[in-house]
């Protein structure tokens, strides 16, 4: 799930999406907070335990052992797991240290540009967790990250297969989209001349250790999901008011422009995965539970059309996860 721009529900939105997969379709799902304010953690753990694990005196069980491991040179370490039982996944927690990793991995960027294996080797490093969760027969690796165009949110997006980005019913995400655009292929520009680099100079091309893949289409871009908007009923149908809706029509023209055809020329999808509207205090609701909006009960504080929101949440998260399943089944590259 990723963004340029900050407050658009996006964590709120991955672990549901996750959580939907594993509880409601039996998939086996991996969640990995690669975002240093660590709200995916905060939100799929019970406070009790997010206590326990930053109060910690080993300083270990967080993503940014896998970082502490890497720039000692010891490789890809052991992958930190806990279970969140409210949403029937496992995840790598997140750090606020795993910050400090933006100068390290930017400096190793410039590195993996000229071709360098070090730099090419720190730039991929994340695809070793992602052979590590293939091992172990997970379905689905979500990673949630913070809205920056930073070093880490590049080394993510350069090991992901697809993108996902939710968008917030403002002119401000519409304008945040070319940079989006800008930066990934500027990325990809880099890291092309890099492995080509490396491979005039070694007479082979780079690869990593126990032959992990590095993965071979690039960055893509899988849909988006609408957010944060005031819907009305019309007809029995939910739809936005007129203030919203006027923005959200402009969304998919601009996605058109600044993602599709630049990084996914070719691909058949439908991109628009879904809407989500407010609602209300169900997501405090959540939060506080460690549970998903659409598992929420009467013991979580649900009470009256509290109900029929959960039931309507449910629904809506359902389509999500169908199109996103569609998508990932269907694509066709031309």
């Amino acid at each position: 799930m990723f963004n340029n721009k900050g407050g658009v529900g996006k964590t709120t939105l991955l672990c549901n999406l996750a959580a939907y997969f594993a509880l409601e379709s039996g998939k086996k799902v991996l969640v990995v907070d690669a975002d240093p304010q660590c709200n995916a953690t905060a939100y799929m753990l019970p406070e009790k335990e997010v206590e326990k694990l930053y109060s910690s005196s080993s300083d270990e069980g967080t993503i940014n052992d896998l970082i502490v491991s890497l720039k000692k040179s010891k490789g890809f370490g052991s992958t930190p797991i806990v279970r969140s039982a409210g949403f029937g996944v496992d995840l790598v927690p997140g750090d606020p240290k795993f910050a400090l990793a933006e100068d390290f991995l930017a400096k190793d960027w410039f590195d993996a540009t000229n071709g360098q294996e070090r730099g090419l080797k720190t730039t991929f490093f994340l695809r070793a967790l992602i052979a590590w969760a293939q091992k172990r027969k997970y379905d689905y690796v979500f990673f949630d990250i913070g809205p920056s165009l930073g070093a880490i949110n590049r080394t993510v997006l350069l090991t992901c297969d697809y993108f996902v980005l939710p968008m917030s019913s403002d002119i401000f995400s519409l304008r945040g989209l070319q940079n989006i655009q800008v930066a990934i292929q500027g990325w990809m520009k880099g890291i092309t001349r890099g492995l080509e680099v490396y491979e005039e100079e070694n007479d082979e091309p780079f690869t990593l250790e126990d032959d992990i893949a590095l993965g071979e289409r690039g960055i893509k871009f899988l849909g988006y999901v609408t957010q944060q908007y005031t819907a009305k009923t019309v007809g029995g149908k939910k739809q936005p008011v007129k203030s919203f809706e006027r923005i959200i029509k402009r969304i998919g023209p601009a996605i058109e422009r600044s993602l599709i055809k630049p990084l996914n020329e070719g691909a058949i999808l439908n991109y628009k995965l879904g809407e989500i509207p407010y609602f209300q205090s169900l997501v405090p609701m959540s939060q506080t539970s460690a549970k998903p909006i659409f598992a929420l009960k009467s013991a979580d504080g649900i009470v009256g059309a509290h109900f029929d929101k959960v039931k309507e949440f449910k629904l809506v998260i359902g389509e999500i996860a169908d199109n996103v399943q569609n998508n990932l089944e269907d694509v066709v590259w031309l």
